[in-house]
């Protein structure tokens, strides 16, 4: 703060945004919680990338902002070497607990998307669920994930459009609780105008398929008690609000839930749209 008050400020400067306090706040709310609970709902996502991305037995494959493990364990169970990493460790050991319940050997580490601690080339495919979209600086993320692939690798991912269910989910957050001023929204890497901006010279190929996964829960009620009490986002949201607000929140919430269900009043079932892309490295 003295720094900036001792020399003038430019435009430029002025709208930089703090990356760092935008990461410290994004690690913060992806710690609290447990999305392991909602995590492992998501596997057959995992399931379908690794098939994509065409892993194979033997393979170096290393999980970017791997979760509690979905990635990680779809690469283990085709006989992959996987190195499964995430910034939060908490995240790990639930990822950890699983690949032990199935006997799979993987190697969890703690690493930052942004600055993987890995040598150039290291991998034959990098591959992440609903992760690495949600860094502070996507150039970065994606320089990393490129850098430690070997010439003619897959960088295999999942990530929510801003059309479906969670991206139109965190844009209406938004209006409740603003973002970090800067953060670029994590929605940009479900389109492929962004994804091409990110890997397009280095790319040899990039494959872009609109996939759905339905979120299966008994009610929206139902849905809104398991992400507001173990989703970090959404559990972040409702307490950075005073009772009104979350109120106010809650009613958004259920309603573009109610909106987008197609299971009737019985149950609860809300398709939710994502692009799977796999990127072969030059």
């Amino acid at each position: 703060m003295s720094l900036a008050t001792a020399i003038p400020t430019t435009p430029a400067a002025a709208a930089t945004p703090d990356f760092a306090a935008i990461k410290q706040r994004q690690q913060a709310t992806w710690a609290s919680g447990d999305y392991a609970v909602v995590g492992t709902t998501l596997q057959i996502v995992g399931e379908s990338l690794a098939e994509a991305a065409d892993i194979r037995a033997g393979e170096q494959v290393l999980d970017v902002a791997a979760g509690n493990g979905n990635a990680t364990l779809a690469a283990a169970r085709r006989f992959a070497d996987v190195v499964s990493t995430d910034y939060v460790g908490t995240l790990l050991d639930k990822g950890a607990e699983r690949a032990r319940a199935e006997g799979l050997p993987v190697q969890f580490e703690v690493a930052d998307a942004e600055a993987l601690p890995f040598d150039d080339g290291r991998f034959d495919a990098v591959l992440s669920t609903f992760g690495v979209m949600f860094t502070a600086e996507h150039p970065r993320a994606a320089r990393e994930m490129l850098r430690v692939l070997r010439r003619g690798g897959r960088i295999g991912m999942a990530n929510w459009t801003p059309e479906g269910f969670i991206g139109r989910l965190f844009k209406l957050i938004g209006t409740h609780v603003p973002p970090p001023a800067g953060a670029q929204s994590p929605a940009l890497w479900g389109t492929e105008a962004h994804l091409r901006a990110l890997f397009g010279e280095q790319a040899a190929t990039l494959r872009v398929e609109r996939r759905i996964f339905n979120f299966r829960y008994r009610s929206a009620a139902h849905w809104l008690e398991v992400f507001r009490g173990w989703y970090g986002p959404t559990l972040k949201a409702f307490g950075a609000l005073d009772t009104q607000g979350q109120a106010a929140l809650a009613r958004d919430i259920t309603a573009l839930l109610e909106q987008m269900n197609v299971a009737g009043p019985s149950s609860l079932v809300v398709p939710s749209e994502y692009l799977e892309i796999v990127v072969t490295k030059q």
